[in-house]
């Protein structure tokens, strides 16, 4: 299992998930809205959110980076990676409503994607998103990803059966990322600017 190191920004600490997050992911995790294009319904209580990071929280295919800020060691959100094959991996992120509109999801992912490229050496990062998920979409375009495919029927989801957007990024199209997340203030979906989460439940 690959580690999950710390990674710091100009705002932001990205450091490996503690399941004392539990209660400050629940935020995000039991808002409707927000996980929408999600394959399972919000989380009813805080500890359903901590019987799900649980196993995050340890070893895993997955690593799972906690977004806080700097001078704030308080859950945001997350970005994930999950290692599909020598030197490909999917991403993933989750972000809190009340975080949206701030640049904060395009720095963190950016983080991470550049960890992967240049710390780890990956030739490809893709990320699996619903087609209507306008927000997550959007940034991800604005990060440089293509978009590959559309899988027909992929998911069954608490709101049906949905379609996916595959959508890919290659080392040798990776461009440094921006110095402090400028970017995913323009993303629009429902009543707030930001990403819903790019991220299907395994």
């Amino acid at each position: 299992m690959t580690e999950t190191p710390v990674l710091e920004t100009r705002r932001l600490v990205l450091r490996p998930m503690r399941i004392t997050d539990a209660e400050a992911l629940h935020v995000p995790l039991s808002d409707a809205a927000l996980m929408t294009w999600w394959s399972s319904a919000p989380h009813g209580t805080v500890e359903e959110t901590r019987d799900y990071i649980l196993p995050r929280a340890g070893e895993g295919r997955w690593r799972w980076w906690t977004i806080t800020r700097r001078d704030e060691d308080v859950a945001l959100g997350w970005v994930s990676v999950g290692n599909r094959r020598e030197g490909v991996s999917e991403i993933g992120y989750l972000l809190a409503r009340a975080e949206w509109g701030r640049g904060i999801a395009r720095e963190a992912v950016s983080a991470v994607i550049d960890h992967l490229f240049k710390a780890e050496g990956h030739r490809r990062v893709f990320a699996d998103t619903d087609p209507d998920n306008d927000g997550s979409n959007a940034l991800l375009r604005r990060l440089g990803f293509i978009l590959e495919g559309r899988l027909r029927e992929e998911w069954e989801t608490h709101i049906g059966v949905r379609d996916s957007y595959i959508w890919g990024l290659l080392r040798d199209e990776w461009r440094d990322p921006p110095r402090n997340g400028e970017g995913d203030r323009r993303s629009k979906s429902g009543g707030g600017g930001g990403p819903p989460p790019a991220q299907r439940l395994r």
